[in-house]
């Protein structure tokens, strides 16, 4: 082990906190550049970015293209003479490797088409190490395992550089939820662990994050700093809150929950560290800034002009406006009521209210003539058949279309307002209320909806009226659910309660349990079977859904890959 370096000062570390754009390269290096410059500014000897920053996370089957991993080389190259004349400044940064990407000498020691996911010291304009990492995700969102091979195929051993008189070791990501890969680097000299994350949030993730980070510094008796990725990436977003422990497992400073922020990290002559230390958001803070996140990215990376919503006096359709207004702003948001000869008068009424309150652009389109031409039209095919859910269908339809057209004319996305536990029991219309570009709360089950409506209400939040208050009409959230797509309808008579059906379907889907385990848990046995037969029944009607915002651990999507056609029932 190499002798402690001699006449040790305080120093400072800055952990860059930065939202990245999958694919874009020279934008993410200038994010980098420009976090390098600040934390130079500020006296910092070294400079952490995320796992991946340069890339943005993840890049899917980028990776599998030559020109890609030729380009992310290139931009590597370019970005050590970037950060060159920040004299006295250690830049170490998360990208995708490949060791003869640019044509340069093969190693002898492994395949030259592996692919990593590594991090790179830089140096006075040159890459001065880079390490690979070992441990490579395969469950929930992650399919690392498709694209790169581990560190230990290379050959390669911990990676421990010198900045500022002390000697820090590299960990990326899962890396770090294990013992080896930690103690290698502390075998090696390493006297500090710096992990470079892009960790995808879930509700209760950011607390988990902190105590494995914990039990990892309690296992190696070594400080850690963790620099986490932050902003949306299709259905994923990533919450920041990096954050640095002291030898002992105690949180010495955080960076802000969901902000773009360059954390600054002081450490002292005996080793101690120091640093601001933000709170960690309650759960529905959580939540509802994770959903703005995954909105603002997801229209601004992509270059939609604004949003377009479906209006339906509901708290669902409720809850997305007040979501995509925090997100884009009033004046890119606009609110579109469709009513139908079903459509309760209140429903126009708390429409207009909280598109008010909002101080979005308001519209009604009737659909009661294109529905009657509908009707006229299939009369014939129709004849001696009861209407049922094929009319109510036509009208869901309808306003998908509706949606769709003012979409292709304006340029602005259209957000679905379905939930998970419609989306989960099918209770949607293919072509109709799933019409749309982005499904915000797709992930976030009904009585999840309604707790973030009512924390939303809470919050001191000024109106379009210039007045502070709630956004959401009392009665949107009180009433009866319904798709008013039949007289007098009930959400509830179709369904079982939300209480019970959320129930199910969080130990069902989420947590894996049997039918004979849930029902032996206290659920009936009817409600249970006809939960769980919904949910096999309508994977069909996901696989068209459009993409959603991932919040929980277990989301339709990445993290549900069941097949349609399937014959199996526990």
């Amino acid at each position: 082990m190499p002798a402690d370096p001699p006449l040790q000062r305080p120093v400072r570390v800055a952990l860059a906190q930065i939202n990245a754009t999958v694919g874009d390269l020279a934008g993410n290096a200038q994010r980098i550049v420009a976090a390098a410059r600040a934390a130079h500014a500020q006296g910092a000897c070294l400079l952490l970015a995320p796992e991946l920053a340069l890339t943005g996370y993840p890049p899917e089957d980028l990776l599998l293209r030559p020109a890609f991993m030729q380009a992310c080389a290139q931009a590597l190259s370019e970005l050590a003479l970037a950060v060159a004349p920040l004299d006295g400044l250690t830049v170490v940064v998360g990208h995708p490797h490949q060791f003869d990407a640019l044509g340069g000498e093969r190693s002898k020691s492994h395949a030259v088409q592996h692919r990593f996911n590594a991090a790179s010291v830089l140096v006075g304009g040159q890459v001065m190490a880079t390490y690979c990492k070992r441990e490579l995700p395969n469950y929930q969102v992650f399919d690392e395992r498709r694209y790169f091979a581990s560190g230990r195929d290379a050959g390669q051993g911990a990676v421990v550089f010198e900045a500022g008189g002390r000697r820090f070791g590299l960990l990326v990501c899962e890396d770090a939820w294990f013992d080896e890969p930690a103690q290698a680097a502390k075998d090696s000299g390493a006297q500090i662990l710096c992990v470079l994350n892009a960790s995808p949030f879930h509700l209760g993730k950011s607390e988990e994050r902190e105590a494995r980070m914990v039990d990892r510094v309690r296992q190696c008796g070594l400080p850690l700093l963790y620099a986490h990725l932050v902003g949306g990436q299709d259905e994923v977003v990533f919450d920041g809150a990096s954050f640095a422990l002291d030898a002992q497992g105690r949180i010495a400073a955080r960076a802000a929950s969901f902000a773009d922020e360059l954390l600054c990290v002081d450490i002292a002559t005996d080793a101690t560290l120091s640093g601001p230390v933000q709170p960690l958001p309650g759960p529905e803070s959580q939540a509802w800034s994770a959903l703005v996140v995954g909105v603002r990215d997801y229209v601004e990376k992509n270059g939609f002009p604004g949003a377009l919503i479906g209006l339906s006096g509901g708290i669902d359709s409720a809850l997305v406006l007040a979501i995509a207004v925090d997100a884009l702003g009033a004046d890119r948001v606009r609110a579109v009521m469709m009513p139908s000869r079903y459509t309760a008068d209140i429903s126009w009424i708390d429409a207009r209210e909280i598109a008010q309150r909002l101080g979005v652009r308001y519209d009604e389109i009737a659909i009661a003539p294109m529905f009657d031409a509908f009707r006229a039209s299939l009369a014939g095919e129709f004849a001696g058949r009861a209407e049922d859910a094929t009319e109510e269908n036509i009208q869901a339809r309808v306003r998908g279309t509706l949606l769709m057209a003012l979409s292709n004319k304006f340029g602005a996305i259209v957000l679905t307002t379905g939930n998970k536990s419609e989306m989960a029991t099918g209770y949607c219309t293919l072509y109709g209320d799933m019409a749309g570009g982005f499904a915000v709360i797709k992930d976030v089950a009904k009585t999840l909806v309604y707790r973030l409506a009512e924390w939303k209400n809470q919050q001191p939040t000024r109106r379009a009226d210039g007045s502070v208050g709630p956004v959401i009409p009392e009665r949107i959230i009180t009433r009866p659910p319904s798709a008013e797509l039949r007289p007098d309808q009930t959400d509830q008579d179709s369904l079982p309660p939300y209480a019970v059906l959320d129930a199910i379907l969080s130990r069902y889907m989420e947590q894996d349990e049997a039918i004979g385990d849930i029902v032996a848990a206290g659920f009936a046995a009817a409600d249970v079977e006809r939960v769980t037969r919904l949910i096999k029944i309508n994977e069909y009607k996901r696989r068209q859904s459009p993409v959603g915002i991932r919040i929980t651990h277990r989301a339709f999507g990445r993290d549900w890959r069941y097949p349609i056609t399937s014959k199996f029932r526990a």
